[in-house]
């Protein structure tokens, strides 16, 4: 039953912060394909990962169990933000004249801008509990390593950035927040690796991509002592922690007496999606509540629905495990676009796995109808979205405008993974005409794709 009054903010107290992170590994009518070694090809062990992660972090990754407890300490950090918003967006309604209800779930209330902390934070707690100095990682946007030098300065840990090039030259001040954290931030390729300078003997231009600052932080993880590799997407244990984000959203629609036909949410390497999606996945899978589920993506940069479901490595020097999921080629570099947290070569072997299944949908959508969607939603709710959110925007204002033609009063949410006040200059680009839309073209991909490992594994 839909809510009739004029509520438009659902905030959960602090006493109903979640106390376990949902796991939806245990509701797959299947198991994913196992993860391979990328040495042997054979399905890897948690001793295969111990160099790059703690063993905390391996046995989530590996976890059945459909739920898993949120220790203290992270509960503590959470309350700093969380439990976040849920909000009705009736100013995008009345703006869009439909009779849809529209609801977003706010992350941006972070310290960090984003919804990045929620594993930043639980990351770099495992970490310091393991004796770990020093954590190491790559960043896109920005907004990934800006949440885990947030995380480090408050357990106590040293904290490098490899960020892909176009973004540290498109995005200074999100270097500024991560330094005023206290992390040193490198653009990537660089030389500081084995695998930087290759790519630049190859290309001294290179715009970079996150298959290459990946290849660099794992390097420096693994050949440095007290060092471990941090990543803020893809992984089944990152996708686990983001879970807090639905786990409230749940909570929340109760509070509203409504509930979603349709949830929403933007992907570069499944994070955020996953983080509000899957709890409302597994209660679709256990047959306790139906919903549509919408990944979004951009144009230049179409995983899911461009890219076969293959294995293939995480990272362009081919350092990392090989894992099934959708992908471009661990060597493609999309364009430069300001979405840059969605430039990712692949997509999380869970939500890869969901789509292959059927349980989810994927469209992609053009950076100028994003960012058109973007304005659209900052005059009306007042939230100026990350580039990346613009994609989640750009498709609850599409469904909502199909209700409308179709005379339909549907329920949708979708995820606000982050604000854009270190963004300004995307807008600037679109206000001035600077932006454009990119197809990556066929032959591209195809080449990308032409260096994908060879796999003698039955995996379906």
């Amino acid at each position: 039953m839909a809510q009739q009054d004029k509520t438009r903010k659902y905030v959960l107290p602090e006493s109903e912060l979640p106390q376990v992170w949902y796991n939806i590994a245990a509701d797959l009518p299947e198991p994913p394909p196992p993860v391979l070694h990328p040495g042997t090809g054979q399905p890897i062990g948690p001793d295969d990962l111990a160099p790059l992660f703690p063993m905390a972090l391996i046995m989530q990754e590996v976890s059945a169990d459909r739920e898993i407890e949120i220790p203290e300490p992270v509960r503590d950090v959470y309350r700093m933000y969380r439990p976040s918003p849920l909000i009705r967006a009736r100013g995008l309604e009345k703006a869009l004249d439909t009779p849809a209800r529209i609801y977003y779930k706010y992350e941006g209330v972070s310290p960090a801008g984003s919804h990045k902390p929620n594993t930043a934070i639980a990351q770099a707690f495992y970490n310091r509990e393991e004796g770990v100095r020093k954590l190491v990682t790559e960043t896109g946007a920005g907004q990934w390593g800006s949440a885990l030098a947030m995380s480090c300065a408050f357990f106590g840990l040293e904290c490098q950035v490899f960020m892909v090039r176009v973004s540290y030259e498109q995005k200074p001040y999100r270097k500024a927040l991560m330094q005023t954290y206290g992390a040193e931030v490198i653009p990537s390729p660089s030389t500081r690796t084995n695998a930087g300078r290759g790519i630049l003997e190859q290309n001294p231009d290179s715009l970079g991509s996150l298959g290459i600052a990946i290849s660099e932080a794992v390097e420096i993880a693994a050949t440095e002592e007290g060092t471990k590799y941090s990543l803020g997407s893809v992984l089944n244990h990152v996708l686990l922690h983001q879970t807090v984000i639905g786990e409230e959203a749940l909570r929340q629609f109760e509070m509203a007496d409504d509930y979603p036909d349709v949830v929403i949410g933007c992907a570069g390497g499944g994070s955020n999606f996953a983080g509000l999606t899957f709890p409302f996945v597994g209660r679709k899978l256990r047959g306790e509540a139906d919903v549509r589920v919408v990944a979004v993506e951009p144009a230049a940069c179409p995983t899911m629905t461009r890219g076969p479901y293959a294995y293939d490595f995480g990272d362009t020097a081919h350092l990392t495990p090989l894992v099934k999921m959708h992908t471009l080629g661990s060597s493609f570099v999309p364009p430069g676009i300001h979405a840059g947290g969605l430039r990712y070569h692949g997509m999380a072997p869970l939500v890869s796995h969901l789509l292959r299944l059927g349980v989810i949908e994927a469209v992609a959508t053009p950076q100028l109808e994003t960012f058109k969607a973007g304005v659209t939603f900052a005059r009306a709710e007042g939230i100026v979205p990350a580039p990346e959110s613009n994609h989640a925007v750009a498709v609850a204002i599409r469904e909502a405008l199909r209700c409308k033609e179709e005379g339909r009063s549907e329920t949708i949410l979708f995820n606000l993974s982050g604000h854009g006040h270190f963004d300004m200059q995307a807008y600037l680009d679109y206000f001035d005409g600077r932006l454009q839309d990119y197809e990556y073209p066929e032959e591209e991909i195809a080449m990308a794709l032409a260096g994908l490992p060879v796999v003698n594994v039955a995996t379906d």
